[in-house]
């Protein structure tokens, strides 16, 4: 049996949890994110910009009714890392697709 890298970026918890919700629902607004994740508002942010640095999310800052909007989209190197990732996974598991 041969083990594969885990991607180190979708490794963390938070980041994987980001990429899975995005993967479902291709985009979301940051405090949708964050209320799914549990997740503090400073930690999530360092963890989507981590994401956005690898390429795997797009993230787009607007504004709707004068307030501050993010939004956080998978892109295709996102889903592919993702698809990959779980690939991986499941030679840890054993699992033959």
């Amino acid at each position: 049996m041969e083990f594969k890298d885990l991607d180190p970026i979708l490794h963390s918890q938070l980041r994987l949890a980001v990429v899975s919700l995005l993967i479902s629902v291709k985009e979301a607004e940051f405090t949708f994110i964050r209320e799914k994740t549990n997740a503090t508002a400073g930690n999530l942010s360092v963890q989507i910009n981590k994401l956005k640095e690898a390429g795997y999310i797009e993230v787009v800052k607007q504004f709707k009714d004068n307030y501050p909007q993010t939004m956080c989209k998978i892109t295709p190197v996102g889903v592919t890392a993702f698809e990959e990732y779980v690939k991986n996974l499941q030679s840890y598991l054993g699992v033959k697709k």
